[in-house]
């Protein structure tokens, strides 16, 4: 099982059978799934297979997914995950979704800070890569919030809700993490 990790609001912890109404609010907005690989979620049954695929992972050790929660209540607002985990390269792909309902409120961003420090300084990970809708612009911004550099583009690269979609790559290396870690200390010990 993966560890639970904490946020100043957040817990992000492996998912649990009573997560699947929530989880189904999640992915049931037609505005979370804008830029997903599939459709708005029309049933339960829905959470409860993507809840079951994350625990058989959380044995077979191939995909790291969290519920994002809030701390004070443990409701999930969301998810997020590592996963193609490239064991010898130490590489793997970051992927994540939040409610809209909790939007706007820097959840996303808390997470994903405490979800890539595991990453880079407990599981060893050297790069971190992430591919979004380029139209995505809140997740463009977040990404580059967190250190990524937009890397590469690929035109027409999905069929996403049955339109041609391009891909824009994001990278993030552990360096880079540890030097806006650094620059961040240092901003806040001189200010």
């Amino acid at each position: 099982m993966p560890p639970i990790l904490r946020t100043a609001r957040l817990v992000l912890r492996p998912f649990e059978r009573g997560d699947a109404a929530d989880l189904l609010r999640v992915f049931a907005d037609a505005e979370v799934v804008c830029y997903w690989s599939s459709g708005a979620w029309t049933d339960i049954a829905q959470a409860e297979a993507m809840i079951a695929e994350a625990q058989q992972a959380y044995l077979d050790g191939g995909l790291y997914r969290y519920a994002i929660a809030l701390a004070d209540t443990n409701r999930l607002i969301g998810i997020c995950n590592l996963r193609g985990h490239f064991e010898q390269n130490r590489r793997c792909e970051l992927g994540y979704a939040l409610g809209r309902a909790h939007w706007g409120q820097g959840y996303a961003g808390e997470a994903l800070e405490a979800l890539l420090e595991h990453a880079f300084h407990v599981l060893d990970i050297n790069r971190i890569e992430a591919d979004i809708d380029p139209r995505n612009a809140a997740s463009a911004r977040l990404l580059e919030k967190l250190g990524f550099r937009q890397e590469g583009y690929m035109p027409e690269r999905w069929i996403v809700h049955g339109e041609k979609a391009d891909t824009a790559f994001y990278g993030l290396l552990r360096r880079y993490w540890d030097e806006r870690a650094a620059a961040h200390s240092s901003a806040h010990a001189t200010g």
